[in-house]
């Protein structure tokens, strides 16, 4: 008997894309989400919605590939012009398939799902079904991140969405050189943020609070950008914000902060 096609889950979207623009990402990967994989009874990672260029995916294994030799990574893509363009860079441990949010991956649950530059072309309400469905398809303590960057991955945030608990933190990773003010990376919130933004939401008062926080650290500039971001992030965790991570991240230019203290106000999420 022949089986039925699945219901591909998800619209087709601009899908540009460009080599190494989600390392910043794919290094929160490799590193405060690497245990996930490490312990993985099926190393299966899927890249949903990767584009018109297969290269995301590409890197996407060979990055993890240093934590776990025997990862799989499986690009979903909902355009089958697309997989068919990727099709020739298979190998073992790579490949790729024709699907959406529904994750067609013939009862194999995946452990990690990265979901970069897919909702934010969606609409707001429409996030929360998505996530819902990617987290029905994880396994058991696994993980969806779902993240928007700028076109060549200089500003970059994520939201790491739970199988079991939803959303639990959001995660800002920014180039240092050459920021003006860590707010400026307010135009590539995840959906779920972008228009919260706002004065009475959390997000809006993160935002004011790094700001504020690296406007009084500004004398550290004469030691480099990284000593005044290091000040300004041990800033904000004094004050009171649910830093996650440690300086060996915010040397990065990274920082993370429990999602309750940027959720919504009014909102399914």
């Amino acid at each position: 008997m022949t089986p039925r096609p699945h219901a591909v889950q998800g619209t087709i979207t601009r899908g540009t894309t460009n080599p190494n623009r989600l390392r910043r990402v794919d290094r929160w990967l490799a590193g405060p989400a690497a245990p996930r994989l490490r312990r993985a009874a099926d190393p299966l990672v899927v890249d949903l919605g990767y584009g018109a260029s297969p290269i995301t995916a590409v890197e996407l294994h060979e990055r993890l590939s240093v934590v776990r030799a025997d990862v799989d990574v499986v690009g979903i893509e909902i355009d089958p012009v697309r997989v068919a363009v990727a099709r020739p860079l298979e190998r073992p441990g790579l490949t790729f398939r024709v699907g959406g949010f529904e994750l067609p991956l013939e009862g194999r649950r995946p452990v990690l799902v990265r979901a970069f530059n897919v909702l934010r072309q969606y609409a707001e309400h429409e996030v929360a079904p998505a996530w819902d469905l990617v987290r029905s398809r994880l396994v058991p303590g696994g993980l969806l991140v779902d993240g928007t960057c700028d076109e060549i991955g200089r500003r970059s945030t994520w939201i790491a969405v739970d199988a079991a608990d939803g959303p639990v933190s959001l995660s800002i990773s920014l180039r240092l050189g050459g920021l003006e003010r860590p707010s400026d990376v307010a135009e590539r919130l995840p959906k779920a943020l972008i228009h919260r933004n706002i004065p009475g939401e959390r997000v809006h008062a993160y935002l004011n609070a790094l700001d504020s926080a690296w406007t009084r650290n500004a004398p550290l500039s004469s030691f480099g950008v990284r000593q005044r971001w290091l000040a300004t992030v041990s800033a904000v965790k004094t004050e009171g914000w649910p830093v996650l991570d440690g300086p060996s991240r915010w040397r990065l230019g990274e920082i993370t902060v429990r999602w309750d203290a940027v959720r919504p106000r009014t909102s399914l999420l």
